[in-house]
């Protein structure tokens, strides 16, 4: 078990300095989202050799990583996270799932845990049967590739998403229960959606753990906060980690902070990395 660091949270940065002041405050991980400007675009026409050089960045600092795809308008400027893989529009759904099969490309060259990736939200006009068969033929697809590449997913249950609830999750290993297919837990989520005692959620799923990310927060409002600003008790909390000897990374997710992300990134190692240590 490890601490890293998502980019959404130093979007203010380059993406190679963000790694180098990560790696000196001594985060062993990075979670990347992948973005506009230089954090690994798609539409980049130089991506290749950008991904080239963090794969060379993260080895030098002997750094973990995982791939995340929840930016809000890479592939929209219109419409914050559209298109998804329950959008009703076939196109827009074969959109996403080749930006999913890019990022499971940068994850292989990373040599990445994972690559993180939720539902999509579903259109009020369109019928929830409907939704999961577009889900299900998605995840599928995605899961084929990453099989191919060596790869491997985890999904993340998000707030106002179709699959928000780890019943929802459930629901969805019912119907896809692809070998790839793990979970990114979100701690923060689980609180706000009530799925909890938390501690028993990490034992319950620690199985499908493949990916976590760590933020405080309160149980009624989606908002990202420093720890010790929420109601999570963070060290029984990562003593259940310990106690089903999660190996992978806990990475902190202060989307919100980025303005202060020295200072915060800072401030969030010091608080959880003694935690980590059991000190």
């Amino acid at each position: 078990m490890y601490l890293g660091y998502n980019t959404n949270g130093l979007v203010h940065h380059r993406l190679a300095d963000t790694v180098d002041l990560l790696a000196e405050i001594g985060y062993q991980g990075v979670a990347v989202t992948i973005d506009h400007g230089d954090a690994l675009d798609p539409l980049a026409p130089d991506r290749l050799k950008a991904i080239e050089q963090l794969q060379g960045q993260l080895e030098k600092h002997r750094m973990h990583s995982v791939v995340e795809t929840g930016a809000r308008y890479v592939l929209d400027p219109w419409n914050k996270h559209e298109p998804s893989l329950v959008s009703p529009d076939p196109e827009a759904r074969a959109r996403r799932l080749a930006f999913y099969e890019y990022a499971i490309d940068v994850a292989a060259t990373l040599g990445s845990d994972c690559v993180s990736f939720w539902s999509g939200k579903r259109h009020k006009a369109t019928d929830p049967k409907l939704a999961w068969q577009w889900l299900v033929e998605g995840i599928t697809a995605m899961a084929e590739y990453a099989d191919q590449r060596g790869v491997m997913l985890g999904m993340e249950t998000e707030p106002g998403m179709f699959v928000d609830m780890m019943a929802d999750f459930e629901q969805l290993l019912g119907l896809c229960d692809a070998p790839r297919l793990r979970l990114t837990m979100d701690v923060g989520h689980l609180l706000l959606q009530g799925d909890t005692p938390l501690a028993h959620m990490v034992h319950l799923w620690s199985s499908r753990l493949v990916n976590v990310h760590m933020e405080d927060m309160k149980a009624a409002e989606h908002r990202h906060l420093m720890f010790g600003e929420g109601e999570i008790d963070f060290p029984a909390l990562i003593q259940s980690f310990r106690e089903v000897d999660y190996q992978g990374g806990l990475y902190v997710e202060l989307s919100g902070d980025s303005d202060t992300a020295p200072q915060t990134a800072k401030q969030a190692f010091e608080f959880l990395q003694p935690l980590v240590e059991g000190k």
